[in-house]
């Protein structure tokens, strides 16, 4: 896949600290993939159970085989605790995890000892951590052969209005990209944005900025992140898509879920994918919304239906989600339910999957559109309000279904049934469809050899990998 020129040889290693959300757990593994394909030995560190949380949901190729990435697993009090989600709760933002949150920011000894022992064995070690992270690698900046990135796991549109905003907006930018931007006002919970701002002092010894997205995608909003007002003339590196971007359907093997053969049954788009990732939690009132919508619309879909992710997914306490009396039986030759963990990367990747109902979570926005396939948008908290408007008004790949100003309101099952017609049964979301397809292929020629995203990621490469 990739160059092998780096051969290791105790001279650079790759220290990668995740911030423990799914999303942002499986984009670091993914880049970990990619870097250590480089013969460039990657140390993964966290808790034992996101780690194997992390390997356990990772799609497209096999961590478990990756001799090249080793797994540090540390303990921390209240790693495990499980706090239960709170659908009713008047903020979406999924407070009952951040005790894991907090747990994490205790990792910063025994992250600061494996990079010591590291350092004193090879020439360089480079520390890759999420914003999220940067108190648990404050150390690196007192190691000398050490040096540290900060990796965004948000869309290069939302990080940058975020730090330009939070400047004081120190140049103009083109109005159209502020007509109608939501507000950050509902994305955080109070002790999430607390938890933010004691993360931003320790940002600034870093070497440089790792963004898993690509030019051919968000090319005007990585030159405005590159400004030195923003940048501070630090180097940035856009590596994306992380995800691998062909992906087998596993043809007739024991271990494929149920759902990719269900698709193999039907035509080519005809199938919406409808999931709200890791951190979502619904009322039973929406849920009976959602599935009455779902049903209405007449369309061909894949529901995932689970509750939000709990500190501890291994945890054997599931609530289960209850839906209309007979509902399944009455969709069952259109409409499949998923209540545990769906193969994303691989539905996407599905010929039949047409459209994909999601929260925008900005690893979900990277596979989907990767795989060419445009989004119905439903934000829940955090980027998410923002990557919706780089998704639907932006790249036009996509229909909005909840605005971001009337959060706090249920979607009603004729909002669901419209928008699922929109996006799957419609002149416009077919016109959507081929715009996604073009960036699906815009996407898989820059990670190839010679597209832009390659050439980024030798660069990068050579760059931490140098004399």
């Amino acid at each position: 896949m990739a160059s092998t020129k780096h051969g290791g040889g105790g001279k650079v290693v790759v220290v990668m600290v995740p911030f423990p959300a799914q999303g942002h757990l499986n984009q670091l593994l993914q880049l970990s993939r990619l870097i250590s394909s480089y013969n460039i030995p990657v140390h993964f560190v966290g808790t034992a159970t996101h780690n194997r949380q992390a390997r356990l949901r990772v799609h497209g190729w096999n961590p478990f085989s990756a001799a090249n990435i080793h797994f540090h697993e540390f303990p921390t009090a209240n790693a495990a605790a499980a706090a239960v989600p709170n659908p009713p709760a008047e903020s979406r933002f999924p407070a009952h995890i951040l005790s894991s949150y907090q747990a994490a920011s205790l990792l910063r000894d025994p992250v600061g000892k494996l990079l010591r022992a590291l350092a004193g064995n090879n020439s360089r070690v480079v520390v890759i951590h999420d914003s999220l992270m940067g108190s648990v690698v404050q150390d690196a900046a007192g190691i000398p052969n050490a040096e540290s990135y900060i990796f965004h796991s948000v869309s290069a549109f939302t990080i940058f209005l975020f730090i330009w905003e939070k400047m004081g907006k120190p140049f103009a930018v083109d109005a159209d990209l502020l007509r109608d931007l939501p507000s950050l006002e509902g994305c955080f919970s109070p002790e999430f944005e607390s938890f933010l701002k004691a993360q931003y002092d320790f940002l600034k010894s870093n070497s440089g900025r790792i963004y898993n997205t690509c030019r051919a995608l968000e090319g005007p909003f990585l030159e405005l992140l590159s400004r030195e007002e923003i940048s501070g003339k630090k180097k940035q590196w856009a590596l994306g898509p992380f995800n691998p971007v062909h992906v087998s359907n596993g043809g007739a093997s024991k271990t494929r879920h149920k759902c990719l053969a269900w698709l193999d049954n039907h035509t080519k788009n005809s199938v919406i994918f409808v999931s709200f990732g890791t951190t979502t939690s619904f009322s039973d009132e929406q849920i009976r919304e959602i599935a009455t919508g779902l049903e209405r619309s007449e369309q061909k879909f894949i529901w995932v239906l689970r509750d939000a992710d709990k500190s501890d997914i291994f945890s054997k306490e599931h609530k289960k989600l209850e839906l209309p009396r007979g509902f399944e039986e009455r969709v069952r030759k259109r409409g499949m339910v998923v209540r545990d963990w769906a193969p994303q990367l691989e539905v996407l990747a599905h010929s039949s999957t047409g459209g994909f109902l999601s929260h925008c979570g900005w690893n979900s926005c990277m596979e989907s559109i990767s795989m060419g396939v445009p989004m119905a948008a439903w934000p829940m908290h955090s980027d998410q309000p923002r990557n919706t408007v780089l998704i639907t008004k932006v790249l036009r790949i996509g229909i909005v279904v909840k605005d971001w100003a009337r959060r706090d309101q249920i979607v009603t099952s004729s909002a669901v049934e419209h928008a699922v017609k929109r996006l799957m049964a419609m002149e416009e979301g077919e016109r959507m469809r081929q715009r996604a397809a073009d960036f699906g292929c815009a996407m898989k020629k820059a990670v190839a050899d010679g597209g832009v995203s390659r050439i980024e990621l030798d660069g990068f490469v050579d760059h931490i990998a140098r004399s």
